[in-house]
């Protein structure tokens, strides 16, 4: 199959899973905005600095490069499609990531609506959450309260995988949730740990109303400023409006990463 035949098919596959909100393949060059796909042709740009693009794709020939202290911003006000809450909250954060092959300065946060300093939680897709004697996994983090989870210095409720991520290598790392449970998949099969993954949570996700959180790529803030960079490449990430099935996931791994 010809390289742009594929690109074209793995992104047909991401925009034709029902509920897509919005998806970033992230060929821009660097300084632009980058626009999303789907529904909701939201963009996102660069929070700290431009973000160069490298040859290396999923969706196209580029991904973006992300660099310790690079990130992306997308202000609430601009995104009220992606600020998913209340008790019947239920959505998808899929990712398409080249995690980079040096030392982890802490956790890393992918993509969500996530700030910690102002305690406006809601959702994100984080990695190396090292809670809960983790190191390495995919992390879907889940708050219903915004803050720290009630007798805890920091928010604790996340589904946690199994599986040590490699670095220096694409991953399809996927998070869900449908209202009562937080998933997290890995290269399209739910990454199983006992208690942590599937994660129970029938509490629902946070309402930070006209003040609450950005919509951040890369970065989310934390102890009063920016931080928990993601280092690697991005080639794709797409939101949706309902939790994806394990068979749609695995259809989608397939479809996009073979």
């Amino acid at each position: 199959m010809r390289e742009e035949t594929r690109y074209a098919a793995a992104a047909e596959a991401v925009n034709a899973a029902g509920g897509l909100i919005s998806f970033w393949d992230f060929q821009e060059q660097a300084g632009e905005r980058r626009k999303a796909k789907g529904p909701y042709p939201y963009e996102l740009t660069e929070g700290g600095g431009a973000v160069e693009r490298t040859d290396d794709g999923i969706f196209g020939p580029y991904s973006a490069d992300l660099k310790f202290g690079d990130w992306f911003r997308l202000p609430r006000a601009d995104c009220p499609a992606l600020d998913i809450h209340g008790p019947d909250a239920k959505l998808t954060v899929a990712a398409w990531i080249n995690w980079a092959d040096i030392e982890s300065k802490g956790c890393q946060a992918v993509a969500g609506i996530w700030d910690e300093s102002r305690r406006k939680r809601q959702y994100c897709l984080f990695l190396d959450l090292r809670i809960w004697d983790s190191r390495s996994q995919a992390c879907g983090h889940v708050s219903s309260v915004g803050g720290p989870t009630p007798g805890y210095k920091y928010c604790m409720t996340s589904a946690i995988g199994q599986t040590p991520l490699s670095k220096a290598e694409w991953h399809f790392v996927v998070f869900t949730y449908d209202g009562r449970q937080a998933k997290v998949y890995v290269d399209g099969v739910l990454d199983e740990r006992e208690t942590y993954n599937p994660y129970d949570y029938p509490e629902g996700l946070y309402d930070g109303g006209p003040d609450g959180a950005d919509f951040t790529v890369g970065a989310v803030d934390r102890s009063g400023e920016i931080g928990n960079f993601y280092t690697g490449l991005l080639g794709g990430l797409a939101v949706y409006n309902r939790a994806l099935p394990a068979g749609e996931v695995a259809d989608l791994h397939n479809r996009t990463m073979k």
